[in-house]
């Protein structure tokens, strides 16, 4: 008898590190339910970053960037998002205890929601951010989104595809029968109204996947003055 019980505990010793090593404590839970990613086209000086978002009573920070989304954060039943910040002293009771720098409101059928905050050229009731909300159910796996904040008209060359996407505007292009990674050739342009013709940007290769989403945003660099352009990764993963 003595025997079997030190068998046992033998078991027990060794099965349980075991278990704890498959169930880390420290890694974050994965969040569920209707979700919201934050990108940024560009930060206005003064503002911090992390950044502070309201979604319903709960507040939430999230390190923010040009380049990336955010860590997801759960929208609220009224689908109202605020990028916020906290006064340091609350002079009046009946006003809330910080000022909102963003908002953005989710539609009740989006589950998971891509929100892009765009700089004002001059703050409006206190907002600094214009918003945009794309419903990542029309933004799949292999996608691109190319958002073009100058005055010219971007010409996009996407293997066999042209994609033109106008000033303000922004498109979501889909591509055909991609199975596997795939390299394809990609050019921007942009249309040159004096010399009625298209001026190349750049030309490269990207590399198409299933697992991914691909942003390009154009704008005005007003230092150099021309236009500018960078990329941003949304991998599937992430939600």
């Amino acid at each position: 008898m003595k025997k079997i019980y030190a068998t046992l505990c033998l078991l027990v010793a060794v099965v349980t590190p075991l278990m704890s090593q498959g169930v880390p404590h420290d890694q974050p839970k994965k969040e569920r339910g209707r979700l919201a990613f934050f990108i940024y086209t560009s930060l206005p000086e003064g503002v911090d970053n992390p950044m502070k978002i309201l979604s319903g009573t709960a507040m939430e920070i999230r390190s923010l960037s040009k380049y990336g989304v955010s860590e997801p954060v759960k929208i609220d039943k009224d689908g109202i998002l605020r990028v916020v910040k906290e006064l340091p002293v609350k002079n009046d009771p009946n006003l809330p205890p910080y000022i909102t720098l963003a908002q953005a409101q989710v539609g009740e059928n989006v589950q998971k929601a891509l929100i892009i905050l765009m700089p004002l050229a001059k703050p409006l009731n206190g907002l600094l951010f214009q918003t945009k909300v794309i419903d990542l159910a029309d933004f799949q796996g292999g996608d691109g989104m190319f958002m073009n904040f100058t005055k010219l008209d971007i010409g996009v060359e996407l293997g066999e595809d042209t994609i033109v996407v106008k000033p303000s505007e922004m498109k979501i292009h889909r591509m055909k029968n991609i199975v596997k990674p795939t390299n394809v050739p990609i050019k921007y342009s942009f249309y040159e109204p004096k010399a009625k013709e298209w001026l190349m940007i750049t030309a490269s290769t990207v590399v198409i996947q299933k697992t991914r989403r691909e942003i390009c945003i154009f704008s005005w660099d007003t230092k150099s003055d021309r236009i500018d352009y960078h990329g941003i990764t949304f991998p599937i993963e992430l939600e």
